[in-house]
């Protein structure tokens, strides 16, 4: 025999409460405690930033949080095979065209609506600090993807259908974020907090048609978060948020099949052992 059909592990949706529980307390915890106490803070760990360890910490406490419930339900090896859906990357060329094309046009076509495209100078002054920046980046908010689209959505879309589920996971995404709007030093205390919820709201359900087209991966997740941020892209706001929504209106509508039913939705946190390895003993 292969594989036991007992090594089916079955993450149960009550894993979404201690999920949250973590992912919210370790990072708002942080977050918060430099809020309200920052000059001890500040004297025990330096002053917070983007770059900050502790920063880190809270970005990563989604997937920290995610890890720990898969290992809690599946062990080692349940673990090894929800990491294997960071290597699934099949899915349709229009996905990768939207990706590496079309979230850079909405970008440029925002700046250039803003009057931002070329007044303000390129951010980077040398090919090593644009490759730093880069790595950072997708070091940080992609590393979420194994939380919220890893673990978190498969759950809800046992109870709802993908729209509902990519709307709640939006408000809890953008809620989530709201401690690192009060706080200088961080990038979000740059920006406006209603835009960047609402455009959590479209993200969402723009990623859950693409979680549940590429049977869950999370690798094309990651990709689709980090070209949100790339530090190359222009300052776009509000007019990134604006198309961004207008995409998720489309997309809803396209794929009303799989969108408002729950037929096509990926619901497992740990993919199952396919039914050709399993032997009889």
């Amino acid at each position: 025999m292969k594989m036991d059909m007992n090594e089916n592990y079955v993450v149960s949706f009550r894993a979404i409460t201690p999920f949250l529980l973590v992912s919210f307390g370790l990072a708002w915890g942080i977050l918060g405690l430099y809020i309200f106490l920052p000059n001890p803070m500040e004297r025990m760990f330096g002053q917070l930033s983007g770059t900050h360890p502790l920063f880190y910490l809270a970005v990563y406490a989604p997937a920290i949080s995610a890890f720990i419930q898969v290992i809690r339900f599946g062990d080692i090896a349940g673990l090894r095979r929800f990491l294997g859906r960071f290597l699934l990357w099949r899915c349709s060329a229009g996905w990768y065209v939207f990706i590496i094309i079309g979230i850079p046009v909405i970008f440029i076509c925002g700046a250039a609506l803003k009057g931002t495209l070329f007044s303000e100078p390129f951010p980077f002054e040398s090919f090593p600090a644009l490759l730093g920046a880069l790595l950072l980046a997708a070091g940080k908010g992609p590393v979420e993807e194994f939380g919220w689209r890893g673990l978190c959505l498969p759950l809800l879309q046992r109870k709802v259908a993908p729209l509902w589920a990519g709307l709640i996971l939006g408000c809890i995404w953008g809620i989530w974020h709201f401690p690192a709007f009060l706080l200088s030093g961080t990038q979000q205390s740059q920006w406006s907090f209603t835009a960047f919820f609402v455009g959590c709201l479209a993200i969402s359900v723009i990623v859950t048609e693409l979680f549940n087209s590429s049977r869950g991966s999370i690798l094309l997740s990651a990709c689709f978060h980090f070209s949100l941020m790339n530090p190359i892209f222009p300052d776009a706001q509000p007019y990134d948020t604006y198309a961004l929504t207008g995409v998720a209106l489309l997309i809803v509508w396209q794929k009303r099949d799989s969108m408002l039913t729950m037929k096509h939705s990926i619901t497992e946190v740990i993919p199952r052992v396919q039914t050709d390895d399993i032997r009889e003993p």
